[in-house]
Protein backbone atom coordinates (compact mmCIF):
# COMPACT_ATOMS: atom_id res chain seq x y z
CA UNK A 1 0.00 0.00 0.00
CA UNK A 2 1.36 3.70 -0.56
CA UNK A 3 2.63 5.51 2.11
CA UNK A 4 2.25 9.08 1.96
CA UNK A 5 4.51 11.03 3.76
CA UNK A 6 2.75 13.81 6.39
CA UNK A 7 3.72 16.94 4.25
CA UNK A 8 2.51 15.35 1.43
CA UNK A 9 -0.58 14.51 2.97
CA UNK A 10 -1.46 18.16 3.47
CA UNK A 11 -0.49 19.38 0.44
CA UNK A 12 -2.81 17.08 -1.11
CA UNK A 13 -5.68 18.19 1.48
CA UNK A 14 -4.76 21.45 0.42
CA UNK A 15 -4.97 21.44 -3.21
CA UNK A 16 -7.87 19.11 -2.82
CA UNK A 17 -9.96 21.81 -0.64
CA UNK A 18 -9.02 23.93 -3.34
CA UNK A 19 -10.60 22.12 -5.86
CA UNK A 20 -13.40 21.04 -3.75
CA UNK A 21 -14.10 24.86 -3.66
CA UNK A 22 -12.50 26.07 -0.96
CA UNK A 23 -12.26 29.71 -0.17
CA UNK A 24 -13.36 32.92 1.69
CA UNK A 25 -17.12 33.28 2.48
CA UNK A 26 -17.93 36.11 0.06
CA UNK A 27 -20.99 37.73 -2.24
CA UNK A 28 -20.88 39.71 -5.03
CA UNK A 29 -23.98 41.50 -6.27
CA UNK A 30 -23.06 42.33 -9.73
CA UNK A 31 -25.47 44.13 -12.49
CA UNK A 32 -26.13 42.33 -15.71
CA UNK A 33 -24.61 43.40 -18.72
CA UNK A 34 -25.79 42.48 -21.78
CA UNK A 35 -24.47 42.78 -25.10
CA UNK A 36 -26.93 42.52 -28.75
CA UNK A 37 -25.51 40.09 -29.73
CA UNK A 38 -13.73 9.40 -37.42
CA UNK A 39 -12.39 7.68 -34.82
CA UNK A 40 -13.80 4.07 -33.84
CA UNK A 41 -16.14 3.44 -31.18
CA UNK A 42 -18.80 1.19 -30.05
CA UNK A 43 -21.88 1.87 -27.89
CA UNK A 44 -24.56 0.90 -25.44
CA UNK A 45 -28.41 1.42 -26.00
CA UNK A 46 -31.75 1.49 -23.56
CA UNK A 47 -33.67 -1.25 -24.26
CA UNK A 48 -36.11 1.02 -26.71
CA UNK A 49 -34.60 4.22 -28.99
CA UNK A 50 -36.49 7.11 -29.66
CA UNK A 51 -38.81 6.55 -33.34
CA UNK A 52 -36.70 9.79 -34.66
CA UNK A 53 -33.27 7.92 -34.88
CA UNK A 54 -34.20 4.38 -35.03
CA UNK A 55 -32.48 4.52 -38.57
CA UNK A 56 -29.65 5.71 -37.09
CA UNK A 57 -29.17 3.16 -34.21
CA UNK A 58 -29.62 0.78 -37.05
CA UNK A 59 -26.76 2.18 -38.94
CA UNK A 60 -24.71 2.20 -35.76
CA UNK A 61 -24.91 -0.62 -34.94
CA UNK A 62 -24.13 -2.45 -38.49
CA UNK A 63 -21.38 0.28 -38.06
CA UNK A 64 -19.96 -1.18 -34.30
CA UNK A 65 -19.80 -4.91 -35.58
CA UNK A 66 -16.51 -5.41 -35.61
CA UNK A 67 -15.92 -3.76 -32.38
CA UNK A 68 -18.61 -4.99 -30.11
CA UNK A 69 -21.17 -4.33 -28.46
CA UNK A 70 -21.58 -3.54 -24.71
CA UNK A 71 -23.87 -3.38 -21.99
CA UNK A 72 -24.73 0.17 -20.82
CA UNK A 73 -24.36 0.09 -16.79
CA UNK A 74 -26.49 0.92 -14.59
CA UNK A 75 -24.91 4.09 -13.38
CA UNK A 76 -25.20 5.21 -16.86
CA UNK A 77 -28.81 6.94 -17.11
CA UNK A 78 -28.45 8.05 -20.86
CA UNK A 79 -30.51 6.94 -23.75
CA UNK A 80 -26.97 5.71 -25.40
CA UNK A 81 -23.50 5.07 -24.58
CA UNK A 82 -20.94 5.12 -27.09
CA UNK A 83 -16.77 4.96 -26.86
CA UNK A 84 -14.62 7.19 -29.34
CA UNK A 85 -11.48 6.41 -29.36
CA UNK A 86 -9.03 9.18 -29.05
CA UNK A 87 -5.98 9.33 -31.88
CA UNK A 88 -2.59 8.85 -31.28
CA UNK A 89 -3.76 7.50 -27.63
CA UNK A 90 -4.83 4.17 -25.77
CA UNK A 91 -7.77 6.39 -24.27
CA UNK A 92 -11.31 5.60 -25.41
CA UNK A 93 -13.15 8.61 -23.71
CA UNK A 94 -17.35 8.18 -23.25
CA UNK A 95 -20.09 9.74 -24.89
CA UNK A 96 -23.41 9.80 -23.00
CA UNK A 97 -26.06 10.47 -25.68
CA UNK A 98 -29.97 11.94 -25.04
CA UNK A 99 -31.82 11.25 -27.65
CA UNK A 100 -34.12 14.11 -28.95
CA UNK A 101 -38.00 14.05 -27.81
CA UNK A 102 -40.46 13.11 -30.89
CA UNK A 103 -42.80 16.26 -29.64
CA UNK A 104 -40.17 18.76 -29.31
CA UNK A 105 -39.13 21.11 -32.20
CA UNK A 106 -36.28 19.42 -34.93
CA UNK A 107 -33.20 20.27 -34.05
CA UNK A 108 -30.01 21.22 -36.98
CA UNK A 109 -27.73 20.95 -34.72
CA UNK A 110 -26.56 18.52 -31.87
CA UNK A 111 -25.64 19.46 -28.51
CA UNK A 112 -22.17 18.99 -26.81
CA UNK A 113 -21.99 19.03 -22.94
CA UNK A 114 -18.69 19.58 -21.12
CA UNK A 115 -18.43 19.50 -17.39
CA UNK A 116 -15.46 20.90 -15.20
CA UNK A 117 -12.53 19.49 -14.12
CA UNK A 118 -12.34 16.25 -12.10
CA UNK A 119 -15.70 15.35 -13.02
CA UNK A 120 -17.89 13.05 -14.79
CA UNK A 121 -21.20 13.37 -16.45
CA UNK A 122 -23.35 12.92 -13.42
CA UNK A 123 -23.25 15.80 -12.79
CA UNK A 124 -25.65 16.97 -15.78
CA UNK A 125 -28.19 13.94 -14.75
CA UNK A 126 -28.71 13.68 -11.46
CA UNK A 127 -32.07 12.58 -11.58
CA UNK A 128 -35.26 12.79 -14.23
CA UNK A 129 -36.87 15.63 -12.58
CA UNK A 130 -33.18 17.20 -11.99
CA UNK A 131 -31.38 16.69 -15.39
CA UNK A 132 -29.95 19.60 -17.68
CA UNK A 133 -28.97 16.52 -20.34
CA UNK A 134 -32.80 15.82 -20.40
CA UNK A 135 -34.04 19.21 -20.61
CA UNK A 136 -32.08 20.21 -23.24
CA UNK A 137 -33.26 16.76 -25.30
CA UNK A 138 -37.04 17.47 -24.05
CA UNK A 139 -36.21 20.78 -26.09
CA UNK A 140 -35.39 18.76 -29.40
CA UNK A 141 -31.54 19.04 -29.40
CA UNK A 142 -29.57 15.42 -29.75
CA UNK A 143 -27.22 16.15 -26.59
CA UNK A 144 -24.22 14.37 -25.90
CA UNK A 145 -22.02 14.59 -22.41
CA UNK A 146 -18.50 14.35 -22.85
CA UNK A 147 -16.56 12.31 -19.75
CA UNK A 148 -13.08 13.50 -21.14
CA UNK A 149 -10.11 11.18 -20.41
CA UNK A 150 -9.88 9.81 -16.41
CA UNK A 151 -13.20 10.46 -15.68
CA UNK A 152 -16.02 8.61 -14.86
CA UNK A 153 -17.22 5.60 -17.73
CA UNK A 154 -14.12 6.98 -19.94
CA UNK A 155 -11.17 4.03 -20.47
CA UNK A 156 -7.84 2.87 -21.25
CA UNK A 157 -6.27 -0.14 -22.61
CA UNK A 158 -2.59 -0.19 -21.19
CA UNK A 159 -1.12 -3.47 -22.61
CA UNK A 160 -0.75 -5.24 -25.90
CA UNK A 161 -3.38 -7.72 -24.33
CA UNK A 162 -6.19 -4.68 -24.56
CA UNK A 163 -6.79 -4.80 -20.65
CA UNK A 164 -8.58 -1.81 -19.43
CA UNK A 165 -8.33 0.13 -16.81
CA UNK A 166 -10.13 3.36 -15.84
CA UNK A 167 -8.64 5.90 -13.65
CA UNK A 168 -11.87 7.50 -13.69
CA UNK A 169 -12.81 5.45 -10.92
CA UNK A 170 -12.70 6.04 -7.35
CA UNK A 171 -9.01 6.35 -6.73
CA UNK A 172 -9.21 4.28 -3.28
CA UNK A 173 -8.63 1.49 -5.38
CA UNK A 174 -5.75 2.76 -7.98
CA UNK A 175 -3.96 3.96 -4.53
CA UNK A 176 -3.94 0.48 -3.68
CA UNK A 177 -3.33 -1.72 -6.65
CA UNK A 178 -0.63 0.00 -8.28
CA UNK A 179 1.37 -1.86 -11.42
CA UNK A 180 2.34 -4.62 -10.19
CA UNK A 181 4.79 -4.38 -12.52
CA UNK A 182 7.65 -2.67 -10.17
CA UNK A 183 7.95 -6.01 -8.36
CA UNK A 184 10.22 -7.69 -11.37
CA UNK A 185 13.41 -8.17 -10.98
CA UNK A 186 14.01 -8.46 -14.91
CA UNK A 187 14.86 -5.49 -17.04
CA UNK A 188 15.54 -5.25 -20.81
CA UNK A 189 16.95 -1.60 -21.94
CA UNK A 190 17.91 -1.54 -25.92
CA UNK A 191 17.74 -5.13 -26.76
CA UNK A 192 20.29 -6.21 -23.20
CA UNK A 193 19.04 -6.98 -20.15
CA UNK A 194 20.14 -4.98 -17.55
CA UNK A 195 18.98 -6.96 -14.54
CA UNK A 196 18.91 -10.44 -13.59
CA UNK A 197 19.17 -12.84 -10.70
CA UNK A 198 22.48 -14.54 -10.97
CA UNK A 199 22.93 -17.50 -8.67
CA UNK A 200 25.49 -17.16 -5.71
CA UNK A 201 24.93 -13.26 -5.20
CA UNK A 202 22.68 -14.04 -2.06
CA UNK A 203 24.59 -13.56 1.09
CA UNK A 204 23.25 -14.84 4.78
CA UNK A 205 23.83 -11.98 7.73
CA UNK A 206 22.65 -12.24 11.63
CA UNK A 207 19.84 -10.09 12.30
CA UNK A 208 18.57 -8.95 15.67
CA UNK A 209 15.53 -8.55 17.01
CA UNK A 210 15.16 -7.24 20.41
CA UNK A 211 16.92 -10.13 22.23
CA UNK A 212 16.70 -12.50 20.09
CA UNK A 213 19.04 -13.03 17.38
CA UNK A 214 17.99 -14.90 14.11
CA UNK A 215 18.85 -15.48 10.82
CA UNK A 216 17.98 -13.45 7.39
CA UNK A 217 19.00 -13.31 3.90
CA UNK A 218 20.23 -10.23 2.93
CA UNK A 219 18.87 -10.09 -0.95
CA UNK A 220 21.60 -8.28 -2.94
CA UNK A 221 20.33 -9.73 -6.15
CA UNK A 222 16.60 -8.25 -5.31
CA UNK A 223 17.89 -4.44 -3.90
CA UNK A 224 19.95 -3.79 -7.09
CA UNK A 225 17.08 -5.37 -9.54
CA UNK A 226 14.95 -3.26 -7.74
CA UNK A 227 16.83 0.10 -7.63
CA UNK A 228 18.49 -0.42 -11.10
CA UNK A 229 14.58 -0.55 -12.48
CA UNK A 230 13.71 2.15 -10.97
CA UNK A 231 16.54 4.22 -12.02
CA UNK A 232 15.77 2.98 -15.61
CA UNK A 233 12.10 4.08 -14.82
CA UNK A 234 13.14 7.51 -13.97
CA UNK A 235 15.69 7.79 -16.77
CA UNK A 236 13.72 6.20 -19.92
CA UNK A 237 9.60 6.13 -19.19
CA UNK A 238 9.63 9.04 -16.61
CA UNK A 239 11.18 11.33 -19.42
CA UNK A 240 8.16 11.49 -21.44
CA UNK A 241 6.22 12.87 -18.98
CA UNK A 242 8.60 15.49 -17.34
CA UNK A 243 11.10 17.74 -17.94
CA UNK A 244 14.33 18.16 -17.54
CA UNK A 245 14.33 19.97 -13.87
CA UNK A 246 11.41 18.06 -12.60
CA UNK A 247 13.51 14.68 -13.48
CA UNK A 248 16.58 15.84 -11.46
CA UNK A 249 14.44 16.87 -8.64
CA UNK A 250 12.10 13.59 -8.55
CA UNK A 251 15.54 11.29 -8.72
CA UNK A 252 17.16 13.75 -5.69
CA UNK A 253 13.98 13.07 -3.53
CA UNK A 254 14.42 9.22 -4.18
CA UNK A 255 18.11 9.79 -3.14
CA UNK A 256 17.58 11.30 -0.63
CA UNK A 257 14.46 9.39 0.84
CA UNK A 258 17.53 6.49 1.05
CA UNK A 259 20.46 8.37 2.55
CA UNK A 260 17.36 8.98 5.42
CA UNK A 261 17.58 5.16 6.20
CA UNK A 262 21.21 5.78 6.68
CA UNK A 263 21.86 8.51 8.56
CA UNK A 264 22.53 7.04 11.72
CA UNK A 265 25.15 4.33 10.03
CA UNK A 266 28.19 6.22 9.41
CA UNK A 267 27.66 5.52 5.72
CA UNK A 268 26.00 8.88 4.21
CA UNK A 269 29.30 10.21 2.45
CA UNK A 270 29.87 7.23 0.83
CA UNK A 271 26.14 6.99 -0.37
CA UNK A 272 26.31 10.48 -1.39
CA UNK A 273 29.49 10.16 -3.24
CA UNK A 274 27.53 6.68 -5.19
CA UNK A 275 24.20 9.18 -5.30
CA UNK A 276 26.20 11.44 -7.02
CA UNK A 277 27.41 9.78 -9.57
CA UNK A 278 23.82 8.56 -10.37
CA UNK A 279 22.28 11.23 -10.80
CA UNK A 280 24.76 12.78 -13.10
CA UNK A 281 24.22 9.89 -15.03
CA UNK A 282 20.46 10.39 -14.78
CA UNK A 283 20.69 13.42 -16.02
CA UNK A 284 22.89 13.17 -18.90
CA UNK A 285 21.57 9.70 -20.58
CA UNK A 286 23.59 9.59 -23.25
CA UNK A 287 26.47 7.22 -22.61
CA UNK A 288 26.01 3.90 -24.64
CA UNK A 289 26.46 2.15 -21.48
CA UNK A 290 24.14 3.64 -19.62
CA UNK A 291 22.40 0.86 -18.78
CA UNK A 292 25.20 -1.11 -17.18
CA UNK A 293 26.81 2.01 -15.90
CA UNK A 294 23.26 2.38 -13.99
CA UNK A 295 23.27 -1.45 -12.92
CA UNK A 296 26.80 -1.26 -11.63
CA UNK A 297 26.28 2.47 -9.21
CA UNK A 298 22.77 0.39 -7.88
CA UNK A 299 25.13 -2.57 -7.46
CA UNK A 300 27.71 -0.17 -5.12
CA UNK A 301 24.80 1.39 -3.24
CA UNK A 302 23.38 -1.84 -2.43
CA UNK A 303 26.49 -2.88 -1.15
CA UNK A 304 27.82 -0.10 0.93
CA UNK A 305 24.13 -0.11 2.54
CA UNK A 306 24.83 -4.44 3.36
CA UNK A 307 27.91 -3.16 5.22
CA UNK A 308 26.15 -0.77 7.53
CA UNK A 309 23.47 -3.94 7.71
CA UNK A 310 26.58 -6.26 8.89
CA UNK A 311 27.02 -4.08 12.04
CA UNK A 312 24.11 -5.41 13.22
CA UNK A 313 23.29 -0.87 14.64
CA UNK A 314 20.13 -1.28 16.56
CA UNK A 315 19.01 1.12 14.05
CA UNK A 316 19.45 -0.93 11.29
CA UNK A 317 18.41 -4.26 12.01
CA UNK A 318 15.37 -3.60 9.62
CA UNK A 319 17.28 -1.92 7.37
CA UNK A 320 16.20 -4.22 4.09
CA UNK A 321 12.69 -4.03 4.90
CA UNK A 322 12.66 -0.54 5.19
CA UNK A 323 14.83 -0.08 1.96
CA UNK A 324 12.77 -2.33 -0.09
CA UNK A 325 9.54 -0.59 1.31
CA UNK A 326 11.05 2.91 0.44
CA UNK A 327 11.50 1.46 -3.64
CA UNK A 328 8.20 0.37 -3.79
CA UNK A 329 6.48 3.27 -2.63
CA UNK A 330 8.65 5.68 -4.52
CA UNK A 331 7.88 3.23 -7.59
CA UNK A 332 4.04 3.62 -6.87
CA UNK A 333 4.39 7.14 -7.29
CA UNK A 334 6.46 6.96 -10.13
CA UNK A 335 3.03 4.58 -11.76
CA UNK A 336 1.05 7.58 -10.36
CA UNK A 337 3.01 10.50 -12.65
CA UNK A 338 2.96 8.12 -15.37
CA UNK A 339 -0.85 6.91 -15.38
CA UNK A 340 -2.37 10.16 -14.88
CA UNK A 341 -0.35 12.12 -17.77
CA UNK A 342 -2.18 14.43 -19.33
CA UNK A 343 -2.64 18.09 -19.02
CA UNK A 344 -5.29 20.60 -20.12
CA UNK A 345 -4.15 20.80 -23.58
CA UNK A 346 -4.34 17.15 -23.77
CA UNK A 347 -8.15 17.83 -23.38
CA UNK A 348 -8.63 20.74 -25.53
CA UNK A 349 -6.35 19.17 -28.38
CA UNK A 350 -7.05 15.54 -28.38
CA UNK A 351 -10.16 14.71 -26.54
CA UNK A 352 -12.63 17.68 -27.94
CA UNK A 353 -11.90 17.33 -31.30
CA UNK A 354 -12.13 13.25 -31.29
CA UNK A 355 -16.04 14.00 -29.51
CA UNK A 356 -17.04 16.88 -31.78
CA UNK A 357 -15.89 14.36 -35.39
CA UNK A 358 -17.65 11.87 -33.49
CA UNK A 359 -20.73 13.50 -32.65
CA UNK A 360 -21.13 15.38 -36.10
CA UNK A 361 -20.49 11.93 -38.08
CA UNK A 362 -23.71 10.29 -35.56
CA UNK A 363 -25.90 12.97 -35.85
CA UNK A 364 -25.54 13.81 -39.44
CA UNK A 365 -25.30 17.78 -38.74
CA UNK A 366 -25.70 19.44 -42.45
CA UNK A 367 -22.96 22.25 -41.99
CA UNK A 368 -20.81 20.33 -39.64
CA UNK A 369 -21.24 22.61 -36.78
CA UNK A 370 -22.12 21.95 -33.00
CA UNK A 371 -23.85 23.96 -30.15
CA UNK A 372 -21.83 23.42 -27.01
CA UNK A 373 -22.21 24.05 -23.83
CA UNK A 374 -19.52 24.16 -20.56
CA UNK A 375 -19.52 24.23 -16.95
CA UNK A 376 -16.12 25.15 -15.28
CA UNK A 377 -13.66 23.96 -16.82
CA UNK A 378 -16.14 22.69 -19.52
CA UNK A 379 -16.27 26.02 -20.62
CA UNK A 380 -12.83 27.43 -20.18
CA UNK A 381 -12.55 24.53 -22.75
CA UNK A 382 -14.90 25.92 -25.20
CA UNK A 383 -13.16 29.29 -24.83
CA UNK A 384 -9.83 27.65 -25.36
CA UNK A 385 -11.55 26.55 -28.53
CA UNK A 386 -11.91 29.23 -30.03
CA UNK A 387 -8.95 31.21 -29.45
CA UNK A 388 -6.84 28.70 -30.59
CA UNK A 389 -8.80 28.43 -33.62
CA UNK A 390 -8.78 32.69 -34.36
CA UNK A 391 -5.08 32.19 -33.76
CA UNK A 392 -4.90 29.50 -36.14
CA UNK A 393 -7.66 31.18 -38.87
CA UNK A 394 -8.93 27.82 -38.77
CA UNK A 395 -13.07 27.16 -38.49
CA UNK A 396 -13.81 26.41 -34.41
CA UNK A 397 -17.37 24.39 -35.90
CA UNK A 398 -19.02 25.60 -33.37
CA UNK A 399 -22.63 27.16 -33.90
CA UNK A 400 -22.93 28.46 -30.73
CA UNK A 401 -21.48 28.33 -26.88
CA UNK A 402 -23.33 28.75 -23.66
CA UNK A 403 -20.60 28.88 -20.80
CA UNK A 404 -21.42 28.27 -16.92
CA UNK A 405 -19.19 29.65 -14.62
CA UNK A 406 -15.82 29.95 -16.79
CA UNK A 407 -13.23 31.83 -17.25
CA UNK A 408 -9.86 32.07 -18.74
CA UNK A 409 -8.78 34.75 -16.78
CA UNK A 410 -8.78 35.13 -12.78
CA UNK A 411 -6.49 37.44 -12.25
CA UNK A 412 -8.99 40.01 -10.67
CA UNK A 413 -11.34 38.08 -8.82
CA UNK A 414 -11.35 36.53 -5.25
CA UNK A 415 -11.34 33.39 -6.47
CA UNK A 416 -11.14 30.52 -4.19
CA UNK A 417 -9.23 28.88 -7.09
CA UNK A 418 -6.34 30.62 -5.86
CA UNK A 419 -5.31 28.43 -3.29
CA UNK A 420 -4.00 26.22 -6.30
CA UNK A 421 -1.19 28.61 -6.77
CA UNK A 422 0.80 26.57 -5.00
CA UNK A 423 0.71 23.69 -6.80
CA UNK A 424 2.22 25.83 -9.78
CA UNK A 425 5.63 24.68 -8.11
CA UNK A 426 6.97 21.48 -10.06
CA UNK A 427 8.06 20.07 -6.94
CA UNK A 428 5.46 20.25 -4.88
CA UNK A 429 3.67 18.46 -8.54
CA UNK A 430 6.40 15.80 -7.96
CA UNK A 431 4.91 15.12 -4.08
CA UNK A 432 1.39 15.52 -5.03
CA UNK A 433 1.23 13.74 -8.84
CA UNK A 434 -2.66 13.32 -8.29
CA UNK A 435 -5.71 15.18 -6.46
CA UNK A 436 -8.11 11.99 -5.74
CA UNK A 437 -10.95 14.26 -5.43
CA UNK A 438 -13.38 11.89 -5.58
CA UNK A 439 -12.20 9.63 -2.67
CA UNK A 440 -11.33 12.90 -0.71
CA UNK A 441 -15.10 14.26 -1.00
CA UNK A 442 -16.58 11.29 -0.10
CA UNK A 443 -14.18 11.67 2.98
CA UNK A 444 -15.41 14.96 3.48
CA UNK A 445 -18.97 14.81 3.17
CA UNK A 446 -20.36 13.11 6.58
CA UNK A 447 -18.66 16.08 8.56
CA UNK A 448 -19.77 18.61 6.18
CA UNK A 449 -23.42 17.04 6.43
CA UNK A 450 -23.71 16.06 9.74
CA UNK A 451 -23.06 17.20 13.65
CA UNK A 452 -20.26 18.64 14.63
CA UNK A 453 -20.56 19.94 10.90
CA UNK A 454 -16.11 20.21 10.96
CA UNK A 455 -16.92 20.77 7.09
CA UNK A 456 -19.67 22.49 6.65
CA UNK A 457 -18.25 25.50 4.36
CA UNK A 458 -17.52 22.93 1.77
CA UNK A 459 -21.61 23.46 0.64
CA UNK A 460 -21.45 26.83 0.27
CA UNK A 461 -18.64 26.32 -2.26
CA UNK A 462 -21.00 23.75 -4.45
CA UNK A 463 -24.82 25.20 -3.86
CA UNK A 464 -26.23 28.13 -1.85
CA UNK A 465 -28.09 27.11 0.73
CA UNK A 466 -31.49 25.74 0.20
CA UNK A 467 -30.69 25.24 -3.62
CA UNK A 468 -30.58 21.61 -3.87
CA UNK A 469 -32.50 18.84 -2.45
CA UNK A 470 -30.19 17.20 0.27
CA UNK A 471 -30.60 13.93 -1.48
CA UNK A 472 -29.12 15.17 -5.07
CA UNK A 473 -26.44 16.72 -3.19
CA UNK A 474 -25.95 13.90 -1.49
CA UNK A 475 -25.32 12.12 -5.31
CA UNK A 476 -23.71 14.83 -6.98
CA UNK A 477 -20.90 15.26 -4.20
CA UNK A 478 -20.44 11.17 -3.74
CA UNK A 479 -20.44 10.44 -7.30
CA UNK A 480 -19.57 13.01 -9.67
CA UNK A 481 -15.77 13.43 -8.82
CA UNK A 482 -12.39 11.84 -10.38
CA UNK A 483 -8.93 12.01 -9.77
CA UNK A 484 -6.83 14.78 -10.96
CA UNK A 485 -3.77 14.75 -12.41
CA UNK A 486 -1.08 17.47 -11.24
CA UNK A 487 -0.12 18.19 -14.30
CA UNK A 488 -3.86 19.38 -14.85
CA UNK A 489 -4.08 21.45 -12.16
CA UNK A 490 -0.14 23.25 -12.98
CA UNK A 491 -1.44 24.14 -16.00
CA UNK A 492 -4.66 25.97 -14.58
CA UNK A 493 -3.03 27.85 -12.25
CA UNK A 494 -1.66 29.86 -15.61
CA UNK A 495 -4.98 31.51 -15.26
CA UNK A 496 -4.03 33.35 -11.94
CA UNK A 497 -1.22 34.88 -13.66
CA UNK A 498 -0.91 37.98 -15.96
CA UNK A 499 -1.91 36.73 -19.30
CA UNK A 500 -4.44 34.27 -18.07
CA UNK A 501 -4.31 30.41 -19.09
CA UNK A 502 -1.61 29.70 -21.30
CA UNK A 503 -1.07 26.50 -23.34
CA UNK A 504 1.74 23.93 -21.70
CA UNK A 505 4.32 25.45 -23.22
CA UNK A 506 3.42 29.31 -22.30
CA UNK A 507 3.46 30.31 -26.10
CA UNK A 508 -0.12 30.86 -26.28
CA UNK A 509 -2.27 33.05 -23.65
CA UNK A 510 -5.81 31.74 -24.49
CA UNK A 511 -7.40 35.26 -23.62
CA UNK A 512 -5.31 37.01 -26.50
CA UNK A 513 -7.32 35.89 -29.61
CA UNK A 514 -10.81 35.71 -28.03
CA UNK A 515 -11.29 39.44 -29.70
CA UNK A 516 -11.83 37.64 -32.73
CA UNK A 517 -14.16 35.42 -31.61
CA UNK A 518 -17.30 35.06 -34.72
CA UNK A 519 -19.65 33.04 -33.06
CA UNK A 520 -22.78 34.02 -30.50
CA UNK A 521 -21.44 33.43 -27.11
CA UNK A 522 -23.78 33.57 -23.86
CA UNK A 523 -21.99 33.32 -20.76
CA UNK A 524 -23.72 32.93 -17.78
CA UNK A 525 -22.66 33.01 -13.92
CA UNK A 526 -23.98 33.04 -10.27
CA UNK A 527 -24.34 35.56 -7.85
CA UNK A 528 -22.49 33.68 -5.01
CA UNK A 529 -20.55 31.21 -7.01
CA UNK A 530 -17.10 31.16 -5.00
CA UNK A 531 -15.29 29.13 -7.50
CA UNK A 532 -15.94 31.31 -10.15
CA UNK A 533 -17.49 34.63 -9.03
CA UNK A 534 -19.13 37.11 -11.67
CA UNK A 535 -16.56 39.57 -11.89
CA UNK A 536 -14.01 36.76 -13.71
CA UNK A 537 -16.87 35.46 -15.62
CA UNK A 538 -16.49 38.69 -17.19
CA UNK A 539 -13.01 39.43 -17.29
CA UNK A 540 -13.59 36.84 -20.31
CA UNK A 541 -16.81 38.15 -21.77
CA UNK A 542 -15.28 41.67 -22.36
CA UNK A 543 -12.59 40.24 -24.67
CA UNK A 544 -15.40 39.07 -26.99
CA UNK A 545 -16.86 41.34 -29.30
CA UNK A 546 -19.68 43.01 -27.91
CA UNK A 547 -22.00 42.19 -30.91
CA UNK A 548 -21.56 38.36 -30.16
CA UNK A 549 -21.46 38.07 -26.31
CA UNK A 550 -24.50 38.13 -23.58
CA UNK A 551 -23.79 38.02 -19.93
CA UNK A 552 -26.35 37.35 -17.35
CA UNK A 553 -25.79 37.19 -13.28
CA UNK A 554 -28.48 34.61 -11.91
CA UNK A 555 -29.23 35.57 -8.07
CA UNK A 556 -30.87 38.61 -6.69
CA UNK A 557 -30.27 40.45 -3.64
CA UNK A 558 -33.44 38.98 -1.39
CA UNK A 559 -32.97 35.64 -3.18
CA UNK A 560 -32.47 32.92 -4.50
CA UNK A 561 -28.94 33.01 -4.81
CA UNK A 562 -26.55 30.89 -7.07
CA UNK A 563 -23.56 28.94 -6.22
CA UNK A 564 -21.13 27.46 -8.53
CA UNK A 565 -22.83 24.33 -9.36
CA UNK A 566 -27.11 25.70 -9.32
CA UNK A 567 -26.56 26.74 -12.29
CA UNK A 568 -26.49 23.06 -13.54
CA UNK A 569 -28.50 21.83 -10.96
CA UNK A 570 -30.02 24.00 -8.63
CA UNK A 571 -33.65 23.79 -7.63
CA UNK A 572 -34.23 27.05 -9.50
CA UNK A 573 -32.29 26.29 -12.80
CA UNK A 574 -35.21 24.44 -14.43
CA UNK A 575 -37.44 27.54 -14.87
CA UNK A 576 -34.71 30.43 -14.65
CA UNK A 577 -31.62 28.92 -16.28
CA UNK A 578 -32.52 25.98 -18.86
CA UNK A 579 -35.44 28.42 -20.80
CA UNK A 580 -32.92 31.41 -20.67
CA UNK A 581 -30.34 28.23 -22.83
CA UNK A 582 -32.94 26.80 -24.77
CA UNK A 583 -34.27 30.30 -26.27
CA UNK A 584 -30.39 31.30 -26.68
CA UNK A 585 -29.17 27.80 -28.76
CA UNK A 586 -33.25 28.01 -30.56
CA UNK A 587 -31.82 31.65 -32.21
CA UNK A 588 -28.68 30.41 -33.11
CA UNK A 589 -29.62 26.94 -34.50
CA UNK A 590 -29.79 27.84 -38.35
CA UNK A 591 -27.84 26.22 -40.91
CA UNK A 592 -24.78 28.39 -41.78
CA UNK A 593 -22.04 26.65 -44.36
CA UNK A 594 -19.71 29.83 -43.92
Amino acid sequence: MLHIQAADLRAAVYATATVCFLGPTHSWRGHRWRWRSSASFFVARSAIPSPRHLSASIEASTSIAAIGEVKKPDICTADELHYVAVPGTDWKIALWRYLPSNEAPRRNHPLMLLSGVGTNAIGFDLSPGASFARQMCSHGFDTWIVELRGAGLSIRSNDSNGNIVSPGRPVASNLDSADEENSSVNLIFDGHPVVSNTPGTESVISKVNGNKGELLSWDESRLVAKLTATFMRIAERLSVFLNEGQLKAISEKFLEQISKLLEDAGLVERFNEVASNIANLLESRQNSAFASQIRDLSQRLVMTIGEGQKSVSPQLFDLQERLLSTIEDFQKQLDLIITYDWDFDNYLDEDVPAAMDYIREQSKVKDGKLLAIGHSMGGILLYALISKSTSQRCKSGLAAIVTLAASVDYTSSNSSLKLLLPLADPAQALNVPVVPLGALMTAAYPLSSRPPYVFSWLNSQISAQNMMLPELYEKLVLNNFCTIPAKVILQLTTAFREGGLRNRTGTLSYKDHLHGCNIPVLALAGDQDLICPPEAVYETVKLIPESKVTFKVFGNSDGPHYAHYDLVGGRMATTEVYPCIVEFLSCHDQLNES
